[in-house]
């Protein structure tokens, strides 16, 4: 894995670009700047996010969203558990020798 998040992700379990091994890292979004911890789906490339619009959901259950445009910078809350197991493996191995 990658320290960088894709270019589209969403958390919603219906939608294709849904991916729950990278969500489980945790994602953050900073939205022009500022950090956003409502976002259901976002593309860097195209530049923009979706958030929830207050508590309306559409007749499907799902929430309805806004499309707000801007520069979004994706980035992950943890490291990857693969690579605690490398530094894990390096340390004790500088310790060792």
């Amino acid at each position: 894995m990658t320290d960088t998040p894709p270019d589209r992700l969403s958390v919603n379990p219906r939608s294709p670009l849904y991916a729950p091994e990278l969500l489980s890292r945790g994602v953050g979004i900073r939205f022009n700047g500022v950090e956003k911890t409502n976002v259901e789906e976002y593309c860097v490339s195209e530049g923009w996010i979706k958030v929830a619009a207050g508590k309306a959901v559409d007749r499907k259950g799902n929430p309805m969203t806004l499309k707000l445009k801007g520069t979004v910078e994706p980035y992950y809350e943890r490291p990857a558990a693969s690579d605690d197991a490398d530094e894990a493996a390096a340390e004790e191995t500088q310790t060792e020798g």
